[in-house]
């Protein structure tokens, strides 16, 4: 039983009981409401429906309430929703170039496209087996880019700017939209070399974005401004005392970190270099979730996440900016913006790599060096989401439900690229087959152990770090590949 049921539960129950000016002060459950007004709108708008299948759930003091009822109308409410998300699917198709040679339509990029999103394990398991509502969310998002691709810019900004106020994680992606939009659209026209044409600025395109901005920013939060409540808002949105990784760690740059700062606290007690009555009980590695010191590398503030973040996606805001590729230069920005936050940012949820790997579905139907890089990506990232699944009746579901997407994807993609070289070297290729005995240690010999008494961290530790090491090697590719066809695509200009 996902504890995100009754954190929407809750947050269905303050909506729709409280007035506008206690949403974001209201505290009896632990799971207050800290998602952007939009999505607290929407929560009340539920509210309204849920009423008819089960009132009690609207009960602000029923802590921990459920029933049938209760679990139905969340289950369909979240497949309803979807409905945002297969449109945004059809449009994202559209703009794929299907010109690429096929026996059948199973072989075209557009049907790949659609099953690999549609059909994508990890936001499967995320919103219909966990339970959240990502789909509609990732469906305004893939709209928005649809939209940019399709040169409709106002749509797509009025998207993205309208998401941004559902669910504030997407900040991640918002550089590559602000310089796209201001390369893209607010400069009309470029050099023959393709470098900007300054005397082409409007400022009637920058106007115009800003009045979207504005405007949906002010539908927002100008009620939460009027009562003077935007400080209280900000601080729900942005809980900095969380600490540095979430409770399952979000196999990232941070989990290689604890894992080294792990080893090294290890080590330096086996060889008396440090005073075990000096080390913390509960370290930042011990799995839990509040503010925790490090014990042997220095510990991590939010500042210095924010600036690790800012100095990683400022390559691909350069490449963006100085070299934009058109729509596949916005996705490779877009990508890599998501990752470094999902590297380096404060707290990051391992659901985040969704983030990445959705875009990323686009790019890798155009190209067979993409193709590579999503599915090292999407395996190693997808496998990072198994412990969100930890009863025992789902692990057959996820390992089968995890098969059937992984082996479509690579069959899907090796037959659309099978006139060019091979998607994976073997290296890369033995890397995601250890994933296998990984898997059968963390879910099968370890809990036969005796260590499982003593050592419950232990799977998620060894799956978060495994996976970080994909993820990383993936990040760190992806940005080699944009970086390197920049350079070629000046050096061909010149």
């Amino acid at each position: 039983y996902s504890t995100d049921f009754e954190v929407h539960r809750n947050w269905l129950a303050i909506t729709h009981n409280l007035p506008l000016s206690q949403w974001y002060y209201e505290a009896t459950s632990e799971w207050t409401l800290d998602y952007p007004p939009f999505f607290a709108w929407f929560e009340y708008a539920l509210s309204h429906i849920a009423k008819y299948f089960d009132p009690k759930m609207l009960v602000i003091e029923n802590l921990n309430y459920t029933s049938h009822a209760t679990i139905f109308f969340q289950r369909f409410s979240v497949i309803f929703t979807d409905i945002l998300f297969i449109y945004a699917v059809r449009e994202c198709c559209r703009c794929v170039n299907g010109k690429r040679a096929a026996k059948d339509i199973l072989e075209k990029p557009t049907f790949i496209l659609a099953v690999l999103l549609l059909w994508n394990f990890g936001l499967l398991i995320v919103d219909h087996i966990h339970f959240q509502y990502n789909g509609f969310l990732f469906g305004l998002m893939l709209l928005s880019v649809a939209r940019l691709c399709q040169k409709r810019y106002l749509e797509g900004a009025l998207l993205f700017t309208i998401l941004l106020h559902f669910k504030h994680i997407y900040m991640y992606v918002a550089p590559a939209y602000g310089v796209y939009l201001l390369r893209s659209y607010c400069f009309t026209a470029n050099n023959a070399d393709g470098s900007l044409k300054w005397r082409s600025f409007s400022l009637l395109h920058v106007t115009l974005l800003g009045l979207i901005v504005c405007l949906v920013s002010a539908l927002s939060l100008g009620p939460f401004i009027v009562l003077g409540q935007l400080p209280q808002v900000i601080s729900r949105l942005f809980p900095f005392k969380r600490g540095l990784c979430h409770a399952y760690w979000a196999p990232n740059f941070w989990a290689l970190y604890n894992a080294m700062d792990k080893a090294l606290t290890i080590f330096g007690l086996k060889c008396n270099f440090l005073d075990p009555t000096k080390i913390p009980k509960a370290s930042m590695t011990g799995g839990l979730v509040q503010e925790f010191q490090h014990t042997v590398l220095p510990s991590v503030t939010p500042l210095a996440t924010l600036i690790c973040t800012f100095i990683s996606i400022l390559p691909s805001v350069f490449c963006l900016w100085f070299k934009p590729q058109g729509p596949r230069g916005f996705l490779q920005c877009l990508v890599l913006c998501a990752l470094s936050s999902f590297m380096f940012g404060w707290h990051v949820h391992e659901k985040a790599i969704l983030l990445a790997i959705l875009p990323l579905s686009l790019l890798s139907v155009q190209r067979a060096k993409d193709a590579g890089i999503y599915l090292i990506l999407t395996t190693t990232g997808h496998f990072s989401l198994f412990p969100l699944l930890f009863t025992p009746p789902e692990l057959p579901i996820k390992i089968l439900l995890m098969l059937l997407f992984t082996v479509y994807s690579f069959s899907s993609l090796k037959s659309l690229f099978r006139r060019e070289r091979p998607l994976l070297t073997w290296l890369e290729t033995i890397y995601l087959l250890q994933l296998v005995p990984l898997e059968i240690f963390c879910e099968i010999v370890f809990p036969l152990t005796p260590w499982k008494r003593h050592f419950p961290f232990v799977p998620l530790l060894l799956t978060s770090v495994y996976c970080a090491l994909g993820v990383t090697y993936a990040w760190l590719k992806l940005y080699i590949s944009v970086l390197t066809e920049r350079i070629s695509v000046r050096q061909k200009a010149e």
